[in-house]
């Protein structure tokens, strides 16, 4: 009896764990095509996503894309690290924690290069103003974190010199209005929301002292290339593409971003100028420039390197065609 029942559960066990295998491939549509889900947060920054989606209308050859909308990073990474979702455009600390933590992700291409602006209270010109004061970021891992240290060490500032806070992206602008913070370091649109509401001026754009530095990026989960590897191969292909076409900052991109953002126009103008999309690659000096920086903070032990992080054979082969 004893014996039946352990090779009961050992059954069980093996069909559970084939389950599993099962479900790391895509899902299907009821076509049978595989289906491709990313998860996003409604920011400018993932502006190749969103025209991607508005071109094909999540229709492509031999697979379909869903994107999947979410109100925070954490819940955006819970998703994305248990495998509810195959991808994201999401803040490129993010994944970096997540591989240091055992996810098997690749960052398969830039969301965009640039454009992010510091924000501060109105008749704030120096961030040296703001010492003793609170100052927001969406997240301990992400760019803007390390964007606003730069930009205190290059002031002569200490670290601690002002209070950082953690705040949800669309609250920041609200925050500043009310007197909670005296400015903000935020993906896009919620810089230029600030100044289309005029409650806030830029205190300074993150190319004027660190260009080219990182801040969204398209990952994949590793299951998922190796379960998809053609469907992975043309998502990035069309991507890309959609990048370029974001580049030109033409009318389609703008009906795209009504889709997923809801933005007036004349918010999006102002966000769209700082930013650019023709160039996706993640360059390896480029990375280990956020790498130092990550260990300089302590803000983790062990960040994976370029190589454990970085998957650039579908972008190099989607800039070869």
């Amino acid at each position: 009896m004893f014996l039946k029942k352990k090779m009961t559960l050992f059954i069980s066990l093996l069909l559970l764990l084939a389950n599993i295998g099962c479900s790391a491939g895509a899902n299907e549509g009821e076509n049978g095509k595989p289906i491709l889900k990313i998860g996003y947060l409604p920011i400018t920054h993932a502006s190749p996503l969103f025209l991607n989606q508005h071109i094909h209308d999540g229709e492509h050859e031999g697979y379909e894309v869903e994107l999947v909308k979410f109100g925070s990073w954490p819940d955006l990474m819970d998703a994305l690290n248990t495998g509810r979702i195959d991808g994201a455009s999401v803040l490129i600390q993010l994944a970096m924690k997540s591989v240091e933590k055992g996810i098997d992700l690749s960052a398969v291409a830039l969301g965009h290069q640039d454009g992010n602006a510091l924000i501060s209270a109105k008749g704030i010109d120096s961030i040296q103003e703001i010492k003793g004061e609170s100052f927001a970021i969406p997240h301990t891992y992400s760019t803007h974190h390390l964007l606003l240290q730069e930009l205190l060490t290059l002031e002569g500032m200490d670290y601690d010199d002002i209070d950082i806070v953690e705040l949800p992206p669309a609250e920041m602008p609200v925050a500043l209005s009310e007197g909670r913070i005296e400015g903000y370091v935020v993906a896009e649109p919620f810089g230029a929301l600030g100044l289309h509401l005029d409650i806030g001026e830029v205190l300074a754009f993150s190319e004027d002292f660190w260009p080219d530095s990182y801040c969204c990026v398209l990952v994949l989960r590793d299951d998922f290339i190796d379960s998809n590897f053609e469907v992975a191969e043309d998502y990035v292909k069309s991507y890309v593409e959609a990048g370029k076409k974001a580049d030109e900052k033409g009318s389609e991109l703008y009906e795209a971003l009504q889709d997923y953002m809801k933005v007036e126009d004349e918010t999006l103008d102002i966000s769209l100028e700082w930013i650019t999309f023709d160039n996706l690659s993640i360059e390896k000096a480029e990375y280990d420039k956020i790498l130092k920086k990550v260990m300089d903070l302590e803000l983790m032990e062990s960040p994976p390197t370029y190589g454990e992080l970085v998957d650039n054979r579908f972008i190099d082969r989607a800039k070869l065609e």
